[in-house]
């Protein structure tokens, strides 16, 4: 497998347009003796009098150089956090995408996300094929998408730049950090709940625990907020290798108090029986009114890193490794589900009522002892951790640097990331609505679905995986990606026609329009699905009439090495 695309992409490369209103896009192979030197899936290395050598991408020698510099980038568009990754970052094997994986499915959105299919009337079964589905339709998008980043050792907002053209990048990156945002003060607030609800209950009781309505919370909790944000920030700013670690050693961890915890809720509660035996509360046409709406939610709540995945498989060290670290991803969904359903089953036998919440219900079974209170915020505190930091951060601070390279490094984008997350008062976004994460989940798939139906439709089927890796780093105005100043303006259009369809039944969802036609309804209830296609189907469309009306201004380019 990995042979082959190293293969393909050293027969064929994408040439330089010199007409920039509109570009077609070529794959013609060339016979050119240039040809090895347009190949982005090798290592190219240097020697005296401007010999070259190529070697796999898989080659780890300590003597092996990515020479950057000969690409002659623009400083307004790159700086060391931007640049293709060398050989000697590479360093991401299939166990590390594995335990990144883990760490990330692990948390307490996962666990509120499966228990919330059951209180909605669906058995666990019905439960756990509905996640298990989702997860597998969304590998489609993580793999083909994290190719790049493999391929060519960049980030999400350097391979946008393909698309949506130079400065037109900004604006999916920007919308994919907005959500990051949003979800860092809500993971941090999550934490910070973890930290203030084990605590003695002496401390929860003081004056210090009251709500003050101008701040919406207490000082207690803020506190507590604010201690997590800070031993966020001490990992993100490690940069890559702090989160690899993070991850990686954190893994097994997290599977053994998983473990820990089902084996307590099976022996206390006596089995499985009652999760196990109860009927489903939804006839035919209910479960599949809910069936749908719930794929979407679950195909979005991991849509965030199909978008922005190019950010960790650009340090992997084969195409292998980036596959088969991601492939598992329906088994550990399909787990963690498992365990959060049998969990909160249990909670009805054991203490009368059902506790949906991890956080309470480790509360709850640790009391006063001190050890089982320590290891369960060292539990909860690692799963939001692990998932919050990779979800969250490294998306925005690419957006960031990429927006500012001369500016933003990722620490200080990170470092933004984390305060703008304050500035989100995530308890105040908590606290507004029940059926909050739904609305959440839903709605910014209509932003995310339609950046990944033109991200990929532009980088296999107009494209076929060729990039001009010298021109994704260039403002020249006659480069393959300068389109329209900066702006690939199909691309543009075709993102705001994948949204348009969806506004109407996200409006009707916030309240804001009162009513609105079924359909509308339904296509909101299938966001990611409409927006993906409806994009990438108008994205083709507009480049193929673009390429029609230019196709004989297209010349081969010029070596990416000078």
């Amino acid at each position: 497998m990995e042979a082959t695309w190293i293969h393909r992409c050293y027969l064929s490369r994408l040439p330089t347009i010199t007409n920039p209103h509109p570009r077609p896009i070529s794959t013609s192979p060339s016979p050119s003796p240039s040809l090895q030197l347009h190949n982005p899936c090798i290592l190219l290395h240097k020697f005296h009098h401007r010999s070259a050598m190529l070697l796999p991408l898989r080659a780890s020698s300590s003597s092996l150089s990515f020479h950057f510099e000969d690409l002659k980038s623009s400083i307004s568009l790159t700086n060391d956090d931007l640049k293709p990754t060398t050989p000697d970052q590479r360093t991401f094997s299939a166990l590390d995408f594995g335990s990144l994986w883990v760490g990330l499915v692990v948390g307490v959105p996962t666990y509120y996300l499966a228990g919330s299919l059951v209180e909605l009337g669906m058995v666990w079964w019905q439960g756990i094929a509905t996640v298990v589905l989702a997860n597998v339709i969304l590998i489609v998008p993580l793999i083909l998408t994290g190719h790049a980043g493999t391929c060519y050792g960049i980030s999400f907002p350097v391979l946008a730049r393909a698309a949506f053209g130079i400065r037109g990048a900004h604006l999916p990156t920007l919308l994919r950090a907005l959500v990051g945002c949003g979800w860092f003060g809500i993971e941090t607030w999550i934490g910070g709940q973890t930290v203030f609800l084990l605590l003695p209950l002496s401390f929860r009781q003081s004056p210090y625990a009251q709500t003050l309505p101008w701040l919406g919370t207490s000082l207690l909790e803020f506190a507590c907020f604010l201690t997590f944000w800070a031993a966020q920030m001490g990992i993100i700013w490690k940069g890559m290798e702090g989160i690899r670690d993070l991850e990686k050693y954190s893994a097994p961890i997290l599977v053994f108090l998983t473990g820990a915890l089902l084996c307590w809720a099976y022996f206390t509660a006596g089995g499985f029986g009652t999760m196990l035996s109860t009927p489903s509360s939804l006839t035919t046409s209910q479960f599949w009114a809910l069936f749908f709406p719930s794929l979407t939610a679950n195909i979005s709540f991991w849509a965030t890193l199909a978008i922005n995945i190019p950010d960790f498989t650009r340090y992997a060290k084969s195409q292998a490794d980036q596959v088969l670290g991601q492939v598992a991803i329906p088994v550990f969904m399909g787990a963690f589900t498992f365990v959060g359903l049998a969990v909160t089953s249990s909670t009805q036998v054991i203490f009368g009522h059902v506790i949906s919440s991890p956080i309470e219900l480790l509360a709850r079974i640790s009391g006063n002892f001190a050890p089982a209170l320590i290891l369960s915020i060292v539990g909860i505190s690692l799963a939001t951790l692990t998932t919050n930091i990779a979800a969250n951060v490294v998306a925005p601070a690419n957006a960031l640097v990429n927006l500012s390279p001369s500016i933003f490094t990722f620490q200080r984008g990170a470092l933004l990331t984390a305060l703008l997350g304050i500035l989100a008062q995530p308890w105040r976004l908590l606290a507004s609505s029940e059926s909050f994460i739904y609305t959440w989940l839903i709605g910014y798939s209509a932003l995310l679905g339609p950046i990944g139906g033109i991200v990929l439709v532009d980088y296999y089927l107009l494209r076929h995986t060729n990039l001009d890796l010298r021109a994704l780093y260039s403002d020249d105005p006659i480069g393959p990606y300068w389109y329209g100043r900066g702006y690939n303006w199909a691309a543009v259009a075709a993102l705001v026609m994948g949204i348009l369809p969806v506004m109407p039944g996200f409006l009707n969802k916030l309240g804001i329009l009162k009513s609105t036609a079924t359909a509308f309804v339904t296509i909101y209830n299938n966001a990611w699905f409409i927006g993906f296609s409806v994009s990438g189907v108008i994205y083709w469309l507009l480049s193929q009439s673009s390429r029609s009306k230019s196709s004989q201004s297209a010349v081969d380019s010029p070596p990416m090495f000078g």
